[in-house]
């Protein structure tokens, strides 16, 4: 990490000039809108969670006047229709809807941005589609691999303590064996009093755990919004670990090849404890071409300074490369 990307910014705030619904399959509709240069290089943000959803900011990590910035929220996140809602909600279909919005925005070939959940995607829709990718900036890897998962319901514990005691405490102690599905049941549950209170410790458990400095208010199990961003994020979640994020164990490594000669720079926090680091080095070495800058003072949050500085950093060395492509 270079010492002045302390420094960097994220660009001013910016307002989309185009955006709307695009219908995926008569139940779905996914938001998006579409920011910067309308004749510049398109770049797609992928937003973590899943479930997560898109916000104002994330026009930021990208120089307006170079790029054709390009948010969504991905099915039952933020602005998308239904909300919350995993039926027929699957990696495989998030893969096809990005493939759908890139062909609806009439974009040839994209850069590719996403973090966390996002980088996962990220990789997955790449691998399925190379050609249509320019290039990757990715944050927090997670590979969607059975001992990440089991890392972040029972590893963190390690390092957050208080974090994991309080999110074990929702459930009744016969339960608290499989935490995943106890969560999963009340956050499936139609009844607000089920779901509501579930998604709130599940995000105050991943809030508490994201940043090298955490909030000591989510560490003691303090308030978190218990309202709708809480359901999408934590109920879309509960169900693609339910389901292994459905992919195969290791198929993103495994077919990593489908990407070589596809530039990719790597953001990661030395102290990423949702998303490891040892992950991200994982992919790096499997991947020719890849580069990882190391945040030496950061854990996985996308705001944090250091990881902040980084990404918009790796926004501004993709310019060079893809100028002129």
């Amino acid at each position: 990490m270079d010492t002045h990307a302390a420094r960097i910014t994220l660009y001013p705030a910016i307002e989309p000039h185009a955006q709307g619904w695009l219908d995926l399959d008569g139940r779905h509709e996914m938001y998006w809108e579409e920011s910067g240069n309308p004749e510049g290089v398109p770049v797609v943000f992928i937003h973590g969670g899943p479930g997560a959803g898109s916000a104002p900011v994330h026009r930021r990590f990208f120089d307006p006047r170079f790029y054709r910035i390009v948010v969504y929220d991905q099915r039952g996140a933020g602005r998308s229709r239904p909300y919350a809602d995993v039926v027929d909600n699957t990696t495989g279909h998030l893969v096809a809807d990005l493939e759908r919005l890139r062909g609806h925005l009439g974009v040839d070939r994209w850069m590719v941005f996403g973090g966390s959940w996002g980088a996962t995607l990220a990789l997955a829709y790449g691998q399925a589609h190379p050609d249509r990718c320019l290039g990757f900036v990715l944050r927090g890897v997670f590979l969607a691999r059975a001992d990440e998962l089991d890392w972040f319901l029972n590893g963190m514990r390690r390092l957050f303590p208080e974090a994991r005691r309080h999110f074990a405490a929702h459930v009744p102690p016969d339960e608290r064996g499989d935490l995943l599905a106890a969560y999963h049941r009340r956050l499936m549950d139609p009844d607000p009093q089920a779901h509501l209170p579930a998604a709130a410790a599940w995000c105050r458990y991943e809030s508490a755990c994201s940043r090298l400095v955490p909030n000591a208010a989510d560490l003691r199990g303090g308030p978190i919004d218990g309202g709708r961003a809480a359901l999408a994020l934590a109920r879309i979640e509960a169900h693609y670990f339910q389901h292994r994020m459905f992919l195969d164990e290791g198929q993103l490594l495994r077919h990593i090849g489908r990407l070589h000669g596809l530039p990719a720079l790597v953001v990661q926090g030395r102290y990423d404890v949702v998303c490891p680091i040892a992950s991200a080095d994982e992919l790096v070495r499997a991947w020719p071409g890849a580069e990882m800058s190391i945040v030496p003072d950061a854990g996985h949050s996308a705001l944090e300074p250091g990881i902040l500085a980084g990404l918009v950093q790796a926004t501004e060395r993709m310019k060079a490369r893809l100028d002129g492509d």
